[in-house]
């Protein structure tokens, strides 16, 4: 069963509203106002697209103009207006104007909820479901989908899809994949969780979401041996989002001793399907001894609070194609470019810089941003974002 798509709450700078003057899909929902405010109430991502919103070619463009057409705060984001780059000295940003709980006070971890952009993810269910201890077993389970825990570490299992409506959590905190990884494709509401998970095969991706909507990534360790072996290539992303996926959350994850970490649009040349999706949720994640993408956000929106960034030796942040990014609330301890918009791309990002902490870290925003999250959320205070993260993220017993 598909989950119900929920987005009207999401302001429609966030969304990137197209001009029904200008764009043919967004005019076939103004034209056909009656007909369009029925089936939005309804539709999910499994709907067959309507005849009169025939122009708009997906159901994921269409879904994206019922929430910018009947969404109350369909209004247009502000132009975003330049910066010269900045370098500061090892220094607390100025206080945010999102309420700010007491330092270390983090969003509470394990919540049995995601925060963010993938708010109402809910996966297989709260049932039992299938416990698995192979490979062979775990596959198997995923054909069916639901509930699915894996107990002690499987190795080898190779690349996994994961269908809808489906959970995958480790029981306890010892248990996930070795050589092998997850790929969430043409799917939604899927959660991965409480998983460790160390060396995809060769030249892939831990995670990869392509194409799906409603993911929740929680409380995962994800380590390669790429720094080790000196290769930034012999491995791909830990979690990487591609192909128009959209409302994702990764929250109290551990990225470790790895090249590439989270590319989010893989390519320059994919505006066309990326603009308007690709929005994503970072919070209370530890960052350790990794090289670049701490984030790398192409076309998207990223909203990056309460994490935790130590010895990052390339770039952190990257806001390039248009992409915007809030960054707040966060530790960057010895991290090199700790947020930039203009790296590795033609055309450069946006970023808004909020209340950050920074200890040896440089930033390069020449585009000022406009975006706001368009959810409640709490963000703590930055000095003591590294201890509380450290204490909560990655797999737990209790989970």
């Amino acid at each position: 069963m598909h989950s119900r798509v929920v987005f009207m709450s999401l302001v429609a700078g966030a969304l990137a509203c197209a001009n029904p003057k200008t764009n043919a899909c967004a005019k076939s929902l103004v034209d056909n106002v009656a007909a369009a405010s029925a089936f939005c109430s309804t539709a999910t991502s499994g709907s067959a697209v309507p005849a009169f919103a025939s122009s708009c070619s997906t159901i994921k463009n269409v879904l994206k103009e019922c929430v910018c057409q009947f969404s109350t705060a369909a209004a247009p984001a502000p132009a975003a207006t330049s910066a010269a780059a900045t370098t500061p000295a090892t220094t607390e940003a100025a206080a945010t104007t999102t309420p700010v709980a007491a330092s270390g006070d983090s969003e509470v971890a394990a919540s049995g909820s995601a925060i963010g952009f993938a708010a109402g993810t809910t996966g297989g269910g709260s049932g039992a479901g299938t416990t698995v201890t192979t490979c062979t077993a775990l596959s198997s389970a995923l054909d069916a989908g639901g509930v699915i825990r894996i107990s002690g570490i499987l190795t080898g299992c190779g690349i996994l899809d994961v269908p809808s409506d489906t959970s995958v959590i480790g029981v306890g905190a010892g248990s996930g994949l070795e050589d092998g990884g997850f790929r969430v494709k043409k799917a939604t509401n899927v959660i991965i969780q409480n998983l460790k998970m160390h060396n995809p095969p060769v030249a892939g991706d831990l995670i990869a979401i392509q194409e799906s909507t409603l993911v929740w990534i929680d409380h995962m360790a994800l380590s390669t041996d790429s720094l080790a072996s000196g290769d930034k290539d012999l491995y791909d992303g830990m979690v990487d989002m591609s192909h128009a996926a959209d409302m994702v959350t990764v929250s109290f994850c551990t990225f470790k001793d790895h090249f590439k970490v989270s590319l989010v649009g893989h390519s320059d040349n994919n505006g066309a399907e990326d603009t308007g999706f690709l929005h994503v949720t970072y919070h209370n994640n530890y960052w350790n001894n990794v090289s670049s993408r701490t984030p790398s956000i192409r076309f998207g929106t990223g909203h990056i609070f309460n994490n935790c960034y130590e010895d990052v030796e390339t770039s952190g942040i990257n806001s390039r194609m248009g992409a915007q990014v809030l960054v707040e609330g966060n530790a960057f301890v010895n991290v090199k470019r700790a947020i930039i918009t203009n790296l590795d791309s033609d055309e450069p990002g946006f970023a808004v810089e909020k209340n950050n902490l920074f200890t040896n870290s440089d930033i390069a925003i020449t585009q000022q941003g406009s975006f706001a999250a368009p959810y409640a959320y709490t963000v703590a205070a930055p000095a003591g974002i590294c201890a509380s993260v450290k204490a909560a993220a990655g797999p737990s017993a209790s989970l």
